[in-house]
Formats: C-alpha cells, structure tokens, sequence
C-alpha cells in the first residue's frame, strides 16, 4: 500500500517517470484544462495520491495541497469531494494539516460539513478529526461545529461511517 524509494524504483523501472515528475505532469494538466471533467479526474487521481507518505515531500513542493483548497471553493461538487478528500488524506500528516491551517483551510473544511454529497461530509470529518490540534482548537470547536458533529455521531441509522467518524471526533477533541 504504502511506498518507498526501493518500491518505487522497482515499479517505475529504470527509464520510468519518476513520481515528482508525473505529479507535476498531473498538476500542470489541471491548470490546463478547460473541461470539468477534465479537472475532476485529474484532482481525483492526485487525492488518491494524498494518502501515501511517500508523497507528502512532493505534493508539498508542487503546491497540491493548495490546489486541493482552491477546489473546495469551486462550485462543482465533484472537484469539492475531490479536492477535501485530499485534504483529508493528506493532513495525517502534521506537516500538510499545517499548510491547510496556515491557507485559512480551516474555514473551507468546516463548511464542507454541510455539503449534500455524503462523501465530502465524510472527508470534513476525517480531516477535522487530524486538522484539530491546541493551536486551532478554538477556530474548530466553536459551538455549531460541534452541534452538526454530534447530529451526525447521532445519525447512526442513516450513516454508520458519519456516526462513527464523528463519534471516534468528539471522543478524541470534545
């Protein structure tokens, strides 16, 4: 699941590309594209990508994370699932959770909690849940966070991930 340096030359081989590059390639054809569907796929490729450590370095050095906010702000679901569910891969990460803070991407997850697509709520919880530290606790709990995380803790009949998401959130940080 996870890679490393060895792994990845074993599976790239000698003349392959090398992971930095096809990011980069991917980055660059998302700010190429003029078709959403384009964009969407491309943004859904490199949240798959956010999850791996191995590629914490990179997605950093390549701005992805910003890129990853900047597609919450947009008003195609799609890139807002997409782009919070990197979030949400990548902010295990104390360094990536830290250039979400730092953006004032606190904001844009916590308003992702109210989205109508079950998956971008699933991804704000998730994120939240690494997001939340001493140094923004106060941005985050503030009392209607708090209040949409417990109805959804509380919605265990509708949505056994959502509850226990929210569940493991408030145990941890409330």
């Amino acid at each position: 699941m996870f890679t490393n340096s060895q792994r990845q030359e074993e599976r790239t081989g000698k003349y392959g590309t090398q992971r930095v590059e096809y990011l980069q390639e991917l980055v660059t054809q998302f700010q190429n594209a003029s078709s959403e569907e384009t964009k969407e796929k491309i943004v859904a490729n490199l949240a798959n990508f956010a999850y791996d450590p191995y590629n914490y370095t990179f997605l950093r050095q390549l701005n992805v994370i910003e890129l990853f906010l900047d597609c919450i702000t947009e008003p195609n679901e799609k890139l807002v699932e997409f782009g919070i569910g990197g979030i949400c891969n990548a902010c295990a990460d104390t360094a990536n959770a830290a250039l979400v803070t730092q953006n004032d991407g606190i904001p844009l997850v916590i308003q992702c909690l109210s989205s109508p697509v079950r998956n971008t709520v699933n991804y704000a919880l998730g994120a939240l849940y690494y997001l939340c530290n001493a140094s923004n606790k106060k941005e985050i709990l503030k009392p209607e966070v708090i209040d949409a995380i417990k109805s959804y803790a509380a919605a265990g009949e509708v949505s056994t991930s959502f509850s226990n998401l929210a569940q493991a959130f408030l145990d941890k940080h409330v």
